[in-house]
């Protein structure tokens, strides 16, 4: 059984946000063909319990804690060096030392980097070992859009880290293999900017655990009785979740709870942001913080909303709104890289206006079949087992039964 480096920029466990969804399934998927190694850094403590799981999955596991302080000090050194912010961000020498050890002691031809952040750990053996770099979504992209909306001097500093990082994927995406992207949307908007990296480019579409997410379970009802329980559910210290609630809460709830005042705005998620948490002051609007469970809050809910106006690659909060068969009203850019057809599989709306009456309109009936309809496109498009076959292509290793972990193992490690 061959050995491959797994380079993450954050614990890739629990899957419970969208960046490590990804990341993890696709560890999940490799550790059936490969002895594994992971090295990843921990910005929350909580993260350095999950140890002893990944330790069961990989064949040797290396977790650098990096705290902001110490993250945001490289990234202002890089500011005057001229690189980018996120590139320096999560610059450590431990963790250079640790994969230069990995390679010398088991020769990894195979290496698999999770986000352009951990590019450079691969650079120095971009020559002779095959790399895969999941940029999943161009970060820079992002940067571009919340320097178009914010005020001087962050409008700059913004600027500045779109054409940095922008710079630093275009070296990464011609110095390695392979260059994956989230969507086959989000590819194509890779080489309208990078367009010299055409035969390198690629994508796979995420998936979603649709034993995990079962809408034929039972599930307790988190609401109280006759609330129509609207659901946004994100990180909620996030820019764009945080500018999604503000705008649905302020702009959009309150015109359809004029008409339905049983109608309530359910925020879930974990750490709010003051601006979120302050949005509970408004009638109807609820924020839950932290839950143990999303699933309840779907099973549960009349409607749910992605109302984001930021958003780049394929969000895994519709994705599991759908699996759970709910009727989902999202903006363009939440629905963007997401197979579902408008109208018939989730709702699309860009206007105030707009999303309250294709919101007023589930909680009218009008939704009857969307959340059906919706399960169906998921099992036929994102299932991860289809999808991540992407990988095995790449890397030339399919499972044998001489070589695969035991499903039984995969079973166990995936969350219930």
């Amino acid at each position: 059984m061959r050995h491959l480096l797994f380079l993450a920029h954050r614990v890739p466990y629990p899957p419970d946000k969208g960046e490590k969804i990804r990341a993890y399934h696709a560890l999940i998927h490799l550790a059936q063909r490969f002895k594994v190694h992971l090295g990843c850094f921990a910005d929350d403590p909580d993260d350095l319990n999950h140890l002893p799981h990944l330790q069961e999955i990989c064949e040797t596991v290396r977790v650098v804690s990096l705290s902001r302080r110490q993250g945001l000090a490289r990234a202002l050194r890089g500011f005057a060096s001229g690189s980018s912010l996120s590139e320096q961000y999560f610059r450590d020498a431990a963790m250079t030392r640790w994969a230069s050890e990995i390679m010398r002691r088991f020769c990894p031809q195979s290496i698999y980097v999770f986000s352009s952040a951990m590019a450079p750990y691969a650079l120095p053996y971009a020559s002779s070992q095959r790399v895969i770099l999941d940029m999943v979504d161009v970060d820079s992209e992002k940067w571009r859009v919340y320097s178009g909306k914010s005020s001087w001097p962050m409008s700059l500093i913004y600027a500045r880290e779109s054409r940095t990082l922008l710079a630093f994927e275009r070296s990464a995406a011609l110095a390695f293999d392979r260059c994956l992207f989230v969507s086959m949307a989000e590819a194509e908007s890779f080489l309208r900017l990078v367009p010299e990296a055409a035969d390198r480019v690629g994508h796979y579409d995420n998936g979603v655990d649709l034993v995990h997410f079962d809408p034929a379970r039972s599930y307790a009802n988190p609401f109280h009785a006759n609330c129509e329980a609207i659901v946004f559910v994100g990180t909620m210290n996030y820019r764009p979740n945080i500018e999604a609630a503000e705008w649905f809460a302020r702009d959009i709830f309150p015109r359809i709870r004029a008409s339905r005042p049983a109608a309530e705005f359910w925020i879930v998620g974990a750490d709010p942001a003051s601006r979120v948490t302050r949005l509970s002051r408004l009638a109807g609007v609820r924020v839950t913080g932290r839950v143990e469970d999303v699933r309840p809050y779907l099973a549960h809910s009349a409607c749910v909303v992605t109302p984001l106006q930021i958003a780049h690659g394929v969000q895994n909060k519709v994705l599991e709104a759908m699996a759970m068969s709910k009727p989902v009203v999202a903006t363009p850019e939440a629905a963007e890289g997401i197979s579902a057809v408008a109208g018939e599989e989730l709702l699309i709306a860009e206007t105030p206006s707009a999303f309250a009456d294709a919101v007023m309109s589930v909680l009218s009936g009008g939704g009857f079949g969307l959340g059906r309809r919706a399960r169906k496109r998921v099992e036929s498009d994102h299932q991860w087992s289809r999808n991540l076959q992407v990988l095995d292509d790449l890397l030339g290793e399919h499972v044998s039964d001489e070589s695969a972990l035991s499903h039984e193992t995969v079973a166990n490690a995936l969350p219930r």
